[in-house]
């Protein structure tokens, strides 16, 4: 293996996330950061918040984990939970590919949706917006088949399916018109084909026991061990085995990082140097694929060996709370790129914060990493905090930086 493709692999891990967004932290408390600075006396008071909203939905901390399963959840009733009891599975791990199937899809389709969206649900009669529409959206379109390549069997999604998905197709089943605008339509729809012509090139990894499909993953998973695997093996494995379907934003060593970008601030001495791995998308689907690998007979240890996710909730709150501030404030009235020099720093900021702040609030709980894993923090929590705050602040709710999105970020 030459020199660049081992360094390409070395950030493709949780592990490489984490270290990096540290590196950036304490360029930030040196005050070094061109964008942003940090002041962490305003952390107390921020863990204060977020341990209220915690309490406020998790009045006894039985909290779950952070995942794409709490978004089925509506009015207390778990919609797949309902689905997959009438579908009488033949096993659990028949169980666990439908499930894989579908979180890996509905994480894909989970990028911003844009303030003007919103799903109109059926079921309840509400008008969702943001992740929870995007998830209820995904959810009916995998109910009703439009994912599968057999009519018999509606709860699968069949890399053939996905290669030739439209972006028409995408757009009718997300309700998408003129006047209900979804960010990054085609992006999404784009990312998804590539999705289904990776699965169906690679059998040795996804038509294990099955045709190609997405769920192959799990039996790819379950074959590792047998018995258990490491949330941060969940991730590499994901990003090994899917990373080639992201924009090829950055290639090193003949390998596509996919949500991995640049910042001078980043130093290195070998040929990763000025490169920041988020894997934001990919983090939240490992976190989404724990549940269905626990009911598929498979133990998930070292789950806070994944990061905080790198999104405008999160990194909102820190903005909003006062922990990160701009160095130029008119920089919140423009939108910017993904990837951009100031958004990078964001999100790297946003991961190693999180960490300060799961200390805190563990601290103030009493509790450890054990009964409150950085997962938990997460639902109960710092994302909800952030949206909360952003209410408080703004009257739309908008994240207090304008990021412009492809559907294949966050």
């Amino acid at each position: 293996m030459n020199p660049e493709t081992a360094a390409a692999f070395s950030l493709l891990s949780a592990e490489a996330v984490r270290t990096r967004a540290q590196r950036m932290l304490l360029l930030g408390l040196d005050d070094k950061l061109p964008n942003f600075r940090v002041d962490l006396s305003l952390m107390d008071a921020t863990a204060e918040r977020v341990i209220a909203i915690t309490n406020q939905a998790y009045p006894s901390l039985n909290i779950p984990f952070h995942s794409r399963w709490r978004h089925f959840v509506v009015g207390g009733v778990d919609r797949f939970a309902g689905i997959a009891k009438a579908a009488a599975f033949k096993d659990a791990s028949a169980r666990a590919r439908a499930e894989f199937d579908l979180a890996i899809i509905s994480v894909f389709l989970d990028a911003g949706a844009g303030p003007q969206w919103r799903y109109a649900d059926r079921e309840s009669g509400q008008s969702i917006g943001r992740s929870e529409g995007l998830a209820l959206a995904s959810l009916d379109m995998f109910m009703r088949g439009a994912f599968s390549a057999d009519s018999a069997q509606p709860l699968r999604v069949d890399a053939a399916v996905l290669a030739h998905l439209s972006a028409d197709q995408l757009a009718q089943g997300f309700q998408v018109t003129a006047d209900n605008p979804l960010v990054g339509l085609e992006g999404r729809a784009a990312l998804l084909r590539r999705l289904g012509a990776l699965i169906a090139e690679s059998p040795g990894v996804f038509a294990q026991k099955d045709s190609a499909r997405p769920g192959g993953l799990f039996d790819h998973l379950a074959a590792l061990d047998g018995k258990s695997i490491a949330a941060p093996d969940i991730l590499s494995e994901l990003l090994h085995e899917l990373g080639p379907i992201w924009p090829s934003r950055i290639t090193l060593g003949g390998i596509p990082l996919g949500d991995c970008w640049r910042h001078p601030a980043m130093k290195t001495a070998d040929a990763t140097s000025g490169i920041v791995p988020i894997h934001k998308l990919s983090q939240w689907l490992a976190y989404s694929l724990i549940e269905p690998l626990q009911r598929g007979g498979i133990a998930v240890t070292d789950i806070d060996g994944l990061t905080g996710l790198a999104e405008y909730r999160n990194g909102g709150l820190f903005v909003d709370s006062g922990v990160l501030s701009l160095r130029d404030p008119s920089q919140a009235a423009r939108a910017h790129e993904a990837g951009s020099e100031l958004v990078v720093e964001w999100r790297a900021l946003t991961v190693a914060l999180l960490d300060r702040l799961a200390a805190t609030v563990r601290e103030r709980l009493n509790m450890d990493a054990v009964t409150l894993p950085l997962a938990k923090i997460l639902e109960g929590g710092t994302w909800a905090a952030g949206r909360a705050i952003a209410r408080e602040k703004r009257a739309d709710g908008t994240p207090p930086i304008t990021v412009i999105s492809d559907g294949t970020v966050f």
